[in-house]
Parts: structure tokens; C-alpha cells; sequence
């Protein structure tokens, strides 16, 4: 009997620790805690009035410091993807105050191909508060972990450290999952 109830008792925090990151449990992603680091980019479109030129190589990451965030690592533009961007910016929107930000960068292919295919997503999504840009790095960058087989990998950051990473098919993403770690972060 206490060999059963060990083993459900284990496997309910076991449930409760990878309901958003169960990538994480094999170092395929960023942890919760873990710090982000820098990584370089181009902006190639969204966020008209971030300040940031179309073409202009940056550090997004250290733009936005240690605000709340979300970074979006994707290899598709597909699936649901304009979808959550769409909900990523009204949240971007409509949390100013607590200077939410968001970043869809693209990652693992030629880059000009990623260029003119952030240009659609962008227009597509309707991205007004969230930049589309193309990672330095082919995979993205090195430190952030992400599984060279996920099409999508999302980072929830705030005060530089990550609150929840997961990665998804890009038709599979856990849109209200996610949109829900935001709003934890946030309050």
C-alpha cells in the first residue's frame, strides 16, 4: 500500500513540474531559472515603432533587459503560430505598463529565405508590437537549447531568468498554455 501511494504521489509531481516544460527533463531546453542570454539578430519585420530600422542587426534580448518576455524560436511560420502571435501582440498591447515584450525570431534556414518569409508572417500575423527577425545563429542561438527537431520553442522569461521554455509543433501549440504563464508571470 505505501508502494502505491509513493508511486502515484510521484507521479502527480512528476505531472505538476512538466505540464509546460517536459522538454526540459532531458536538457533539451531551457530551464525554469535558467538565465537567457544575449543573441544577435536582424530585424525584418513587425513592431514599426520599436525604434529598430528593417535590416538592423541587434540584441533584442538586451533590449528588453530584464522585462517579462516571450521569445519565440520557430523554424515554420505555419500551423498555429499567426495565431499566438496574434494573441502574443494584443498582450503586448494591452500589458504597457508592465512593459511586456515579445520576439518572433526565425531560425534553421538560408537566410534570405527566412527574411522574405518573416516579411509574409509578419503582414499575416499582423504583428504591431512584435519584431520578426532572423537569428545570427542557424539554430538559433547556442545557449538557449533548442531541440534542432522542434519547429516552434517558446521562452517565458522575466528579470532575465526563465519562468517557463517548451517546445511544440508548429499545429500543436498550447496557445491558452502559454498565454497563461504569461499572465502568472505578469501578476
Amino acid at each position: 500500500m505505501t508502494k502505491l501511494f509513493l508511486g502515484a504521489a510521484l507521479s502527480v509531481a512528476m505531472l505538476g513540474t512538466t505540464a509546460f516544460a517536459d522538454d526540459c527533463q532531458s536538457g533539451q531546453c531551457l530551464e525554469e531559472g535558467s538565465q537567457i542570454g544575449a543573441f544577435h539578430v536582424t530585424k525584418v519585420a513587425g513592431a514599426e515603432e520599436d525604434g529598430v530600422e528593417v535590416g538592423e542587426k541587434l540584441c533584442y534580448r538586451c533590449r528588453y533587459g530584464s522585462r517579462p518576455m516571450v521569445m519565440v524560436f520557430t523554424r515554420t511560420t505555419e500551423g498555429k503560430l499567426p495565431e499566438f502571435v496574434q494573441k502574443l501582440d494584443k498582450a503586448v498591447e494591452s500589458h504597457q505598463d508592465a512593459q511586456l515584450k515579445g520576439l518572433v525570431t526565425l531560425i534553421g534556414g538560408e537566410s534570405e529565405k527566412m527574411k522574405k518569409s518573416g516579411e509574409k508572417f509578419a503582414s499575416a500575423a499582423k504583428a504591431k508590437n512584435i519584431p520578426v527577425v532572423v537569428s545570427d545563429d542557424a539554430n538559433g542561438p547556442s545557449s538557449y537549447k533548442i531541440p534542432e527537431d522542434a519547429e516552434v520553442a517558446i521562452v517565458v522569461a522575466n528579470e532575465s531568468q526563465v519562468v517557463a521554455s517548451h517546445t511544440y509543433k508548429a499545429d500543436a501549440i498550447d496557445i491558452a498554455d502559454v498565454m497563461k504563464h504569461v499572465q502568472e508571470m505578469l501578476n
